[in-house]
């Protein structure tokens, strides 16, 4: 992180650390998914109900009661899969940002903003503050990697 102002700097180890806990949350879910394989899954949706304290008469926790019933083994091995792949994904890329790699912001900079159109189509359904929250996030990811890469090109060492 040559030439790299300490502000900067902070930020993009900023970002590598937020990246990295996205990862771990979304491995230790696929860790969960892979522990229901082979379970009874509608027995697991009733106690999760339960446990909640829902109604499991009322309709939306019967709903989900029912989904969750249904679901194969096959289907939570994809998506236990799935998680994996994704959390490695983030794994490689705060790897690369606490590293200031330039590949990784380019990378942060395009996942960051692949997110953006579906997060203001759903902030203009309705407002909620978990959708601004992301929005904001986001879009506070792309500048600051935008930022950093133009910095680069103005002469600033980056790496």
């Amino acid at each position: 992180m040559h030439g790299l102002n300490d502000r900067m700097r902070f930020g993009i180890r900023g970002i590598a650390l937020f990246e990295a806990g996205k990862g771990i949350l979304v491995l230790a879910a696929g860790f969960s998914l892979f522990s229901l394989i082979h379970q009874n899954m509608q027995a697991f949706a009733a106690r999760l109900v339960g446990h909640l304290h829902l109604n499991a008469a009322k309709h939306i926790p019967g709903i989900f009661s029912e989904a969750v019933g249904t679901i194969a083994d096959s289907r939570l091995r994809l998506l236990a899969v799935l998680a994996l792949l994704y959390s490695v994904m983030r794994f490689v890329e705060a790897y690369g940002l606490w590293f200031a790699k330039r590949w990784a912001r380019w990378f942060a900079l395009l996942s960051g903003a692949v997110y953006l159109p579906f997060e203001l189509y759903e902030l203009a359904k309705g407002f909620s503050w978990i959708t601004i929250v992301f929005l904001l996030v986001n879009l506070a990811v792309v500048l600051s990697m935008g930022f950093s890469l133009k910095a680069k090109r103005r002469g600033n060492n980056l790496s």
